[in-house]
């Protein structure tokens, strides 16, 4: 079992900081009052080769768009990962992930992922009381969210005052 995996969004530097610690060129980064979108080119995996990202600290959600490979295309059209967003003095942003994820797919469904990698976390002591209970609120929260939207995760997160643009190289989905 992993500890959390833990990035930093360096806005000053361009940079993104995985959890092994590799040093990621961002193409871009846009600051926004409810939130961090990040876009950049994935190095060294075979399924894809962009993500673009938008942390969203109040909903406790990062939602994550890749571009596929050829022969790699996922059955998703948006990733969210569950995770403790902070921003911090000077334009960096930390980001821990609590291990539950969900899919989207537009206007169809929403599925949770990985609740046996939070049981064996929360099993191990690698995260608290507390923050496994953020994370089963923000996972609930956002499911039932979803539902009651249809699955449309632009309409659910309108009604949040949010709306996600996106930028990225072979966009399928128009912007906004």
């Amino acid at each position: 079992m992993h500890p959390p995996k833990i990035q930093t969004f360096d806005v000053p530097a361009s940079v993104n900081i995985d959890n092994k610690g590799f040093r990621r060129q961002v193409a871009e980064y846009r600051e926004t009052p409810f939130g961090l979108y990040m876009s950049r080119a994935i190095v060294g995996r075979e399924s894809a080769h962009w993500i673009e990202s938008w942390l969203l600290p109040e909903l406790g959600i990062c939602v994550s768009d890749w571009s596929w490979n050829p022969g790699h295309h996922r059955d998703q059209d948006f990733y969210l990962d569950i995770a403790l967003i902070e921003p911090e003095p000077g334009g960096v942003w930390r980001m821990t992930d609590l291990y539950l994820d969900i899919v989207v797919g537009a206007g169809e469904w929403s599925r949770v992922l990985d609740v046996d990698e939070f049981v064996q976390a929360v099993g191990a002591g690698l995260i608290d009381a507390a923050a496994a209970e953020y994370a089963m609120h923000r996972t609930h929260d956002t499911v039932a969210a979803l539902a009651a939207h249809g699955h449309d995760l632009d309409a659910w997160l309108a009604t949040e005052g949010i709306t996600l643009t996106w930028n990225g190289p072979g966009r399928v989905r128009p912007a906004g």
